[in-house]
């Protein structure tokens, strides 16, 4: 796909990867219209595009996935030729309390949009494209030393990686039936800046910075794949322009590590830090009830992406780490934003056990 001028809809560009996507695209193709449409959701906040918000290729639209005409109305008034889709409900602690909200969003958004770019571009796919960003939780989990492929079946274990699943299977549905043009990628846990602090990573972080109790389900045993957003940006960038129609790639960042590994290298990263004695912020480790349906590990094959596209991660996860750490050290003031209200009440039904 050429680098002509396009106009290009991301969905959820609000949210943690999708911002690091939308200011990916308005910096690196200038001659792109970039039309970022987000409802703003508890997750969604406009402070994450502080920096580009004045760009003269980018246009925020407030509206919901699941509104038709609103969407129609994006597509016909920007002449929207190719969607990056990352609105999505994401948290698996959230869809064990509320499934149908992951149903609502994550499905019958996805359809709403699939049915939308259908009907806008009339058939006529030549030069379009409509790329699906979803997870590697829809493998299900891992309980031996292998790895997920583009090619292991669907084995999805909460309500939001069931969620997660159906929706990539509408949309290869849409592209078997309508031979409509998609690609789909499933990837990693992704970490860095602008991450809403109920993931593991910012939460830890804000809790050290306060003193607060950092919570590690079960024994912390459970293993994950951890890949830097930034790279995850680019990858996104890579196989919306490279990747081939009907393709899936996966993207992961080669660092598996134990969520209690990760929290003690964390802990040891904010003592230096923040001047402390080592070993003091590891005091306030503190065990709680599992998770209803683990997953014991997640770890993706990416050799795909790499050998087809040339995709590969550019640093490793203790770098990435200390980036992410002096960001959010640098931003207590985006941190305490996005901590008040409604993330507390959350915050404090989820661990207060």
């Amino acid at each position: 796909m050429s680098n002509e001028k396009r106009s290009l809809l991301i969905t959820g560009g609000a949210g943690f990867i999708g911002s690091h996507v939308v200011r990916l695209f308005v910096n690196k193709y200038p001659e792109y219209h970039i039309v970022n449409l987000d409802a703003l959701t508890y997750a969604g906040n406009l402070e994450n595009l502080r920096d580009v918000e004045k760009a003269v290729n980018y246009t925020f639209v407030k509206a919901d996935i699941r509104d038709a005409e609103a969407v129609m109305k994006v597509f016909k008034e920007h002449s929207i030729d190719g969607v990056l889709h990352l609105a999505a409900e994401s948290h698996v602690d959230r869809s064990i309390s509320d499934p149908m909200a992951f149903v609502d969003t994550n499905v019958i958004g996805t359809v709403t949009l699939l049915n939308v770019a259908r009907e806008a571009w009339k058939n006529a796919f030549d030069g379009k494209r409509f790329y699906h960003v979803s997870t590697d939780e829809v493998y299900g989990s891992l309980h031996d030393d292998s790895f997920f492929t583009e090619s292991t079946p669907y084995d999805p274990q909460s309500p939001y990686s069931a969620s997660k699943a159906a929706s990539d299977h509408f949309v290869r549905a849409y592209g078997n039936t309508y031979k409509f043009p998609y690609v789909i990628s499933n990837c990693s846990n992704n970490y860095g800046s602008h991450h809403f602090p109920e993931k593991l990573i910012p939460l830890m972080i804000n809790n050290i910075r306060h003193g607060k109790p950092l919570p590690v389900y079960g024994k912390g045993e459970n293993v994950r794949d951890w890949l830097w957003v930034e790279d995850h940006a680019k990858a996104i960038d890579t196989v919306f322009h490279k990747g081939v129609n009907a393709e899936t790639y996966n993207i992961g960042g080669h660092n598996e590590w134990t969520n209690i590994a990760l929290v003690h290298q964390l802990c040891e990263v904010m003592d230096e830090k923040l001047g402390k004695v080592k070993g003091e912020s590891a005091k306030l480790i503190t065990y709680v009830t599992d998770r209803a349906g683990h997953d014991l590990r997640y770890a993706i094959d990416a050799s795909k992406i790499q050998k087809d596209l040339g995709w590969t991660p550019s640093i490793t996860f203790e770098e990435g780490l200390r980036k992410t750490v002096d960001w959010y050290l640098a931003n207590t003031e985006w941190l305490d934003h996005v901590t008040s209200g409604a993330y507390r009440e959350y915050y404090s039904a989820q661990y207060a056990r």
